[in-house]
Parts: C-alpha cells; structure tokens; sequence
C-alpha cells in the first residue's frame, strides 16, 4: 500500500492536498520541513516544534556521520531518541553538501570523498554508505544519494552529473532499509529541460517512496527555479508525494504548491531569524533595525505565535542587539510559526477549493524579488 494518499487537487493549478503515512505519525501535505541539520532545529526545543504543531523535520547525513558519530547515535536508540523528537524525521543524504562542501570534496564513480570542514579527517559517502548510514539514524523518510551540481554549470557537466544521480539512485533502491522506512529519489538536471525531463522518467521507474526534486535554489533565480518546476511538476508521478528541497521563501512555497509540490525544507526561517529579520506574509521585517527600537507593537499584529503575543519590536530588538539567546529563540518561533500556518492556511483553502484565488492574492501581495 502506498504511504501517500492524495486527498483532493485544484482545478486550476497542480496543487494537491494529502496524507503522507510514516512510521512516526502521519504528515499532512502540503507541508514545511523546518531544518534541525545537527538533530537539532536552532534555537528550538522539540516542544517548542510540538507547539508549533511541526508534523515532521530534517536532518542531515553528512554533519551527523562527522558529530557526534553514528555509533553514538545508533546507541541511543535512533535520531529520534537521541534528540528527543517523537515525529517524522526526513535525513537528507549528504548530496546537497557535494554542492555546499565542493572545494572539500573529489567526486567518484562510486560517490563522494569529503576532506571533513571539522578536523579534515577523510569521509566516503556512496549510495551505499548513505543508505547504511540513514538506516542506522532510523529516519522515517531517507533520501537517495545524488548529486546536487553548482549553478551556472554546462549541460554536458549536468549530463554527466545526472548520469551519477541515476546510477546511484538504483544503487540507493536496494539497500537495505529501516523498519518502516521511507526512501525517495531525487531529480537533478540543473536547468536544462531535456536532463529534468529525463530524469523525471527515470526516477518513476525505480519505485520509490516519493520523488524529490533537488538542485534549485543554489544560485539561479526565481524566474529559473520556477521554470524547472514547470518543467516537472506536469510529469511527476502524480501518486508519489513530491518534495522541492532547499525551498525557500513564504511566495517560493506557495509557487511550489500551484506546481504540484507537497514537502518544502529551507533553513531560512531560522537562519533569518536568528540574523534579526522576521518573515510575515507581506515580506520581510528586519526587526534588529533601528528603527524599531520604540516600537512597541508586536513583529506582525495579525500573529497569534508566542512572540507576537507576548513581545514588541522593541523588546526583540533590545535582545538581539545585545546578543541574549531568547532574543534568537522568539525570532525563530515568530518565523517557522509564518512558514507552518501559511501551510495551514494553503491546506484549508485547498479543502475549500478556494486554494487558486488565495493563491493569486498572495503573490500579488507577496512581491517578486527585485533583479540586481
């Protein structure tokens, strides 16, 4: 049986609503991941996420193969144990660092040898060593090992990039799992329509748990992360849920959604915050700047999360000058509050069939971002 039931889709867009049943509970779709890289979302508790009703987080192969270890994790009894979380767990392979870590990195034809950014000790991640890894963390969903490509990049070097993609994706299909966990493959073909396309038909093949699409939002702009989505999102396998990884912005995730897209993760609700800056649907707040250093209002007036409740620009802006950690968490609970309940509100439009006019309203508040 599959783990994703599709509930009802839009008329007028590619937008679904769904169920994705995992082992730690079942995530309502569309849905945002937020990040917890090191088993941890930053600046949060796993109450925290819990009040936020947060259905299901990431975390990542690589950084946790390098800290604290896989065999200090396996001893615990799993991710979930060590970090205390009780949810869904989505662990990405270790692919987008073959993008973030490049001058760490040599590429193989049996994967990726890492020069560690810790300790420069040398670590091996193949589809193989991936897989035995996230079997080993006990996530809900892993994530096939692929290789995500730098932007600009040529089409023969996007080519021969997802030549290893595919090889590797079979490779990941049949490794051994954990209990009841999840694998899905991964679309790369940077921007060229042909590769995407190809990749997208390919990956159908292999009978995976849902489909990602990887390698957006690594240096293009919106206007050619949109196009690939264009791309894709009409030939995705309409009975696997779909996942953009690494997106993105409040108007990027509802873009998202009107082409097909179930699962977001982007770690700029809590990078953002933690920066000073505080998302609302109108755009970004820079809360840290001087300007709000009488103001007295809460981040977003129509808020109902703990901060915006409780606290005023001043007060946040007050803490995050002076380098107080609350001032960090109240930021992060305001943002991934923003993110999870424009979720919410895209879910109940589209059990509605309201989802396209709110749609359309909300980019056309949410402004594009200005060409530099």
């Amino acid at each position: 049986m599959s783990p994703f039931t599709l509930r009802k889709t839009d008329s007028r867009t590619l937008a679904r609503r769904g169920e994705l049943q995992t082992a730690h509970g079942t995530v309502q779709t569309p849905t945002f991941m937020p990040v917890g890289t090191q088993a941890t979302v930053k600046a949060m508790t796993p109450a925290d996420l819990e009040a936020l009703d947060a259905e299901i987080i990431l975390g990542n192969t690589y950084h946790l193969t390098l800290r604290p270890g896989i065999d200090i994790i396996a001893a615990a009894g799993g991710l979930h144990r060590f970090m205390g979380w009780n949810r869904a767990i989505l662990t990405d392979s270790g692919g987008y660092q073959v993008f973030s870590l490049s001058p760490l990195r040599k590429v193989r034809p049996n994967g990726v040898e890492f020069q560690s950014h810790v300790d420069g000790q040398r670590l091996f991640l193949g589809p193989k060593e991936a897989m035995a890894i996230q079997r080993q963390l006990g996530s809900d969903v892993a994530m096939a090992f692929d290789e995500c490509t730098a932007h600009p990049c040529g089409h023969d070097e996007a080519r021969q990039s997802l030549d290893r993609t595919l090889r590797w994706a079979a490779v990941c299909r049949s490794q051994e799992r954990a209990p009841g966990q999840l694998v899905f493959g991964i679309v790369q073909g940077a921007v060229f329509r042909d590769l995407r396309e190809r990749a997208v038909a390919e990956i159908a093949t292999m009978a995976f748990d849902g489909i990602a699409i990887g390698g957006v939002s690594v240096g293009e702009t919106e206007e050619e992360m949109v196009r690939v989505l264009d791309w894709t999102g009409p030939v995705l396998p309409p009975a696997l849920p779909h996942y953009l990884m690494g997106v993105g912005t409040p108007r990027q995730l509802v873009l998202g959604v009107c082409r097909g897209i179930d699962l977001f993760d982007c770690v700029l609700p809590t990078r953002v915050g933690r920066n000073g800056s505080a998302y609302t649907l109108g755009g970004a707040l820079p809360v840290k700047a001087g300007r709000f250093k009488d103001d007295f209002a809460p981040i977003d007036p129509q808020c109902t999360c703990y901060a915006c409740q409780h606290f005023t620009r001043a007060y946040i802006r007050h803490l995050l000058n002076v380098g107080e950690i609350l001032g960090s968490h109240l930021m992060t609970v305001h943002n991934l509050h923003t993110y999870l309940d424009l979720m919410r509100r895209v879910r109940a439009h589209l059990d509605a069939g309201t989802f396209a006019d709110f749609a359309e309203d909300f980019l056309a508040r949410c402004a594009a971002p200005r060409a530099e």
